[in-house]
């Protein structure tokens, strides 16, 4: 499996998420924004977290005119599959490849800690190594992770199967760290190609590390 990783100024997690992959046994490239083509051999793309443009103006809303961009909804459009992680799911829906928008924390605090999430659909690539209802340890850390979507788009998440994940605690329970409505944590598209979430499971690879539940999350796309 071949992994590409976007890198824009401000990306502070492409090594992380590097390690993650390659521990998986993919190979890794690190793509720079500037670029306007993704290799072609590729399997999945993941907007990695951070502060893409240090997070100015909005949270993603530069990163988005970034050249790369252009050729990362085109190989969503395509059929390929691409992962936003933190930062990079801000992007995504920045970019329009996911719906709804991620607003400043409820708390307006930057939060930064393990939180628990339960696994709403696995009928996708992302989690179908994990079982519906399964709760999982990954950490968050985020200024802006108050996921939001009107009505009629919140109806349609849940007519697609498109929530993915919900923050709760450990018995899996509903626990809301930033307002996210109906507490959601991870959404895909309505195809089931293009997946955001906010917490950050490319931490969560080593139980030395707190948590190896990130694991059986990144393994899905290792069947693609």
């Amino acid at each position: 499996m071949k992994v590409a990783i976007l890198q824009f100024p401000g990306t502070n997690c492409e090594y992380d998420t590097v390690y993650a992959f390659k521990k998986l046994g993919a190979q890794t490239q690190i793509i720079w924004h500037k670029e306007t083509a993704l290799p072609t051999d590729i399997d999945l793309v993941v907007v990695a977290g951070g502060f893409s443009y240090g997070d100015y103006l909005r949270s993603g809303a530069i990163a988005k005119f970034s050249p790369i961009m252009k050729a990362v909804k085109e190989y969503a459009n395509s059929g390929g599959k691409v992962l936003g992680i933190c930062n990079g799911f801000q992007v995504l829906t920045e970019a329009g490849l996911l719906p709804g928008a991620l607003k400043r924390n409820e708390s307006l605090h930057f939060i930064s800690r393990h939180h628990n999430l339960k696994v709403i659909n696995n009928d996708n690539i992302f989690l179908e190594k994990l079982t519906l209802n399964d709760v999982v340890n990954i950490p968050i850390a985020h200024h802006d992770g108050n996921y939001f979507i009107d009505p009629v788009g919140l109806k349609d998440l849940y007519a697609n199967n498109q929530v993915l994940l919900k923050y709760t605690d450990e018995n899996g329970n509903e626990s809301n760290p930033n307002g996210s409505i109906d507490s959601i944590a991870g959404i895909c598209n309505k195809e089931k190609n293009v997946f955001g979430l906010m917490p950050h499971p490319e931490r969560a690879m080593e139980l030395i590390l707190g948590s190896d539940d990130g694991v059986k999350m990144l393994e899905g796309f290792l069947s693609a």
